[in-house]
């Protein structure tokens, strides 16, 4: 029972480790054949002689990382034409949506204009200046108003007292005339009776 368990555990293991064992990497050795640019640079910097204080490299290797760079240094160029040609595309496309979105800017400003506007007279008025307008002609007829109503009171009052005035005048006359008409009579009478009293 016991060799059994141990088997057991064995054939458990042993796929354990095995995987453990592929997870390790290997120590990457570079080459000039593939890798990025410092990739390489490094790996001739390790298969490199010392002389001194100075690398001995091989020229075959030195031509090649030199034919990389070239290589490395061209696909970059074209990838900035590329890319420089679809900035270019896309700035003119931009500047042709501004130039569409100003037009669309102004139309709508236009329109809106339009419905804030009616036409009056022969013209188009906005709605503000149009009620600035009739509120201004409101108010001056409502001055103009007030004013005429002052000037009919203070005429009417004129007019009255000059109506009182000429009654009291005629009525003053009235008495002057019945007063006057009084006295010739009895100076008639007093003339009569004079004359009548010459007589006798």
């Amino acid at each position: 029972m016991k060799i059994i368990k141990v088997i057991a555990f064995f054939l458990v293991l042993t796929p354990s480790v095995a995987a453990f064992a592929q997870e390790t990497p290997k120590p990457d050795i570079g080459s000039l054949d593939s890798g990025t640019i410092e990739s390489q640079f490094d790996y001739i910097n390790s298969v490199s002689n010392n002389y001194e204080d100075y690398k001995v490299v091989k020229r075959a290797n030195l031509n090649k990382i030199k034919a990389n760079v070239l290589d490395s240094l061209k696909v970059f160029k074209d990838q900035l034409v590329t890319v420089n040609n679809q900035l270019n595309e896309q700035k003119a496309s931009i500047d042709q949506l501004n130039g569409k979105l100003a037009t669309t800017e102004a139309n709508l400003q236009d329109a809106l204009d339009m419905k804030d506007s009616f036409f009056f007279m022969g013209m188009y008025i906005h709605k503000s200046t149009y009620n600035t307008l009739m509120w201004g002609i409101v108010i001056v007829l409502a001055v103009l108003l007030l004013f005429f109503i002052y000037r009919f009171k203070r005429s009417y009052a004129v007019t009255a007292e000059i109506r009182q005035t000429l009654e009291e005048t005629r009525d003053e006359f009235e008495q002057h005339r019945r007063n006057t008409l009084e006295r010739e009579r009895k100076l008639n009478r007093q003339l009569v009776d004079e004359m009548n009293k010459r007589k006798v």
